[in-house]
C-alpha cells in the first residue's frame, strides 16, 4: 500500500518488547494525539491516524500519560519522524537534516507502558549557552554533577542550549544525559543556523538533533506544550552572532495549541514552555501573539508558562489589562539561567566563573513540582545548599546614633510580587515588614567593583525585581546582633536567613 497523496498515516502501538518494531500481538493504542505541527489527529480503535502533509514536515506523537516514547541517544525522547525528501539546504553553516527520501507507507510510533505518578518533579534549565567546550565543562561541574541520580521525572531546557556554535549540541547532550533522566528541549535564538535564508530553515540543525521545535507531551495529568517562539529575521553575513530575530508565534503554532488542547480536560494542568518571555520592551523580548495564546489558555484555568532568555529571574502575572481573561491571572516564570551571566566573572578555586546574573541571582536551575493540577517552583543555586534562597546586604558595623537610617536590602532569588519578607533583630525583636523595591543588587555592584577590568568581567547590573528594603529599628542598643530575615513565597513556603552585625 503506497502513501496517499497529500496525507501521512500510520499506527501508534504498544511496543511490548521495546524493540521499536510492531509485532503480531502489539496492538494499536486508541485516542493518542499525532500532529504535523498544525493539525492534530486522534488515533482510532486500531491506533491508526491520518494527517495532511504538504512538502517538508515533522510528524510527531504526543506522548500520552502512562507511556514512554522511544529513547534516542543521550536520553533524548524520539517521538517524531522528519520528512525532508531533499534534506536541509547545503549552504548552512552547521549540519542539518540529511535526505529522508520518499514518505514511508506507514509512519508508526512505538510506545511502552510506564508508571507515572500524579506527583512528580521536573528540572528546568534556562540558557546553558556554552560557547566553547570549556564552558560545556563548566555546565558539567557547576550544574550537572550535583544532579546525577536525580529522581525527577524528566528535564527541560528552555532554549539557548548552546551559544551559536551548533556543533556543541552533542557535547551538551552527553553531559546532560549523565543526570540519568529523559530530557526535552526547545530552541533559542542562539540555537539557529545564522546562514539560513529564512526562519523556515533556521532550525535545521536543532531539528536534526532534537526534532520539532513545537510539540507536546503528557506526563500524569499534566500537559506540556513546547513552543519555538523565536523568529529568525534572515541570514547574517559570515555567520556571526546575530541579533536579527524577534519573538513570535505563527498561525500554525497557534492552531496546533488550539487543536491539541481542544480534547484536554479542563481540570488538567497545562504547562507552556518557550524561550522568549511573553511580554517585553523590544521585539527580541516580546511575543506579539500572546493575546491569541491567552485566548486559547483561558479555556484551561489551570495553566502556567515558563520561559528563559533574560539571564535574570522573575515572575509575571497577566490579567485583563494584559489581554488574559481567565478567572485568575496567568503566571509566567522567567527562569534564571544555568549559565548565569554567560559564564562570565571571576573563577573560583575550581576554575568555575562566578556567573552571577545581573539582578543578583546566582546561576542555577529550578525544580518544578507537579501535584495533580497544582504546582510549585523551587530555585536551586548551583553548588549551594538548597536553603540558600536569599542574600542579605547590610553593613558589618553600624553607629548606634544612625541605626534608624541604616537600610537593609534582601534579594530573594525566586521572589515575586506575591512574596512577603520581614526581619527582626535578635530572637525577641519586633518583626518589621520589608517593602519591595527595584534597584540593582548591591552585592552584585560590589562584585563588579572588586573584579575591576578582569579578562571576563560580569555585565553591568540590572534592577532586581525581587529586592526588599527596610530599616534597622530605632534605638537599637550597642552590641552584636543577629539579623533574622524570613521570606514567604507564593506557594506558602518560608525561608530564613541570618546575618550578624555589630552596633557601636
Amino acid at each position: 500500500m503506497e502513501p496517499e497523496d497529500g496525507f501521512v498515516s500510520g499506527v501508534v502501538f504498544n511496543d511490548r518488547n521495546g524493540d521499536g518494531v510492531r509485532g503480531r500481538f502489539e496492538f494499536g493504542i486508541r485516542g493518542v494525539a499525532v500532529s504535523n505541527g498544525r493539525d492534530v489527529a486522534r488515533t482510532d480503535w486500531n491506533g491508526r491516524y491520518r494527517l495532511p502533509i504538504d512538502g517538508e514536515a515533522i510528524i510527531f506523537v504526543v506522548k500520552p500519560a502512562g507511556f514512554a516514547t522511544a529513547m534516542g541517544e543521550n536520553r533524548l525522547p524520539h517521538f517524531y519522524y522528519i520528512h525532508k525528501p531533499d534534506g536541509s539546504p547545503e549552504n548552512l553553516r552547521f549540519a542539518g537534516v540529511p535526505q529522508t527520501g520518499p514518505l514511508p507507507r506507514s509512519v508508526d510510533f512505538p510506545l511502552t507502558r510506564q508508571r507515572e505518578s500524579d506527583r512528580f518533579d521536573v528540572l528546568l534549565f534556562g540558557d546553558p549557552q556554552p560557547y566553547t567546550t570549556k564552558e560545556v565543562d563548566f555546565l558539567a561541574h557547576d550544574i550537572v554533577d550535583e544532579l546525577i541520580g536525580s529522581e525527577a521525572a524528566f528535564g527541560i531546557t528552555l532554549g539557548d542550549i548552546v551559544g551559536d556554535d551548533l556543533s556543541l549540541f552533542e557535547a551538551v547532550n552527553r553531559v546532560v544525559s549523565q543526570v540519568g533522566i529523559p530530557w526535552y528541549s526547545i530552541p533559542g535564538n542562539h540555537d539557529m543556523n545564522y546562514l539560513a535564508e529564512s526562519d523556515l530553515h533556521a532550525d535545521e540543525s536543532f531539528e536534526r538533533v532534537y526534532g520539532p521545535g513545537t510539540y507536546a507531551f503528557e506526563y500524569g495529568p499534566v500537559h506540556f506544550v513546547m513552543l519555538d517562539d523565536v523568529v529568525f529575521g534572515g541570514p547574517v553575513i559570515g555567520g556571526s552572532v546575530s541579533q536579527n530575530y524577534a519573538g513570535g508565534l505563527s498561525s500554525d503554532q497557534l492552531a496546533f495549541v488550539h487543536n491539541y488542547l481542544e480534547d484536554v480536560p479542563r481540570d488538567h494542568l497545562v504547562v507552556v514552555a518557550m524561550h522568549i518571555p511573553l511580554q517585553g520592551t523590544v521585539p527580541q523580548l516580546d511575543v506579539p501573539e500572546r493575546r491569541e495564546l491567552f485566548a486559547i489558555l483561558e479555556d484551561h484555568p489551570h495553566n502556567l508558562s515558563i520561559a528563559a532568555h533574560m539571564h535574570t529571574q522573575g515572575h509575571r502575572f497577566f490579567g485583563e489589562s494584559d489581554g488574559y481573561g481567565g478567572s485568575e491571572p496567568h503566571h509566567q516564570l522567567i527562569q534564571g539561567t544555568t549559565s548565569g551571566s554567560w559564564w562570565l566573572g571571576t573563577p573560583d578555586e575550581l576554575g568555575i566563573p562566578d556567573a552571577m546574573m545581573r539582578d543578583g541571582t546566582p546561576n542555577g536551575y529550578s525544580i518544578l513540582r507537579l501535584d495533580g493540577n497544582d504546582y510549585s517552583i523551587r530555585y536551586k543555586v548551583a553548588r549551594r545548599p538548597a536553603d540558600y534562597q536569599m542574600n542579605i546586604s547590610a553593613p558589618d558595623v553600624i553607629d548606634a546614633d544612625a541605626a534608624e537610617a541604616t537600610e537593609i536590602l534582601v534579594n530573594v532569588f525566586a521572589g515575586s510580587e506575591r512574596t512577603h519578607v520581614k526581619m527582626r533583630l535578635g530572637r525577641t525583636g519586633e518583626w518589621v515588614r520589608l517593602d519591595r523595591v527595584e534597584r540593582p543588587a548591591p552585592y552584585f555592584v560590589e562584585q563588579k567593583r572588586r573584579e575591576g577590568n578582569g579578562p571576563r568581567p560580569l555585565p553591568p547590573a540590572d534592577p532586581s525585581s525581587h529586592l526588599w528594603a527596610g530599616n534597622i529599628p530605632a534605638e537599637t542598643g550597642r552590641g552584636t546582633w543577629t539579623l533574622e530575615v524570613r521570606a514567604t513565597d507564593m506557594f506558602g513556603r518560608t525561608d530564613t536567613a541570618y546575618r550578624t552585625l555589630r552596633v557601636r
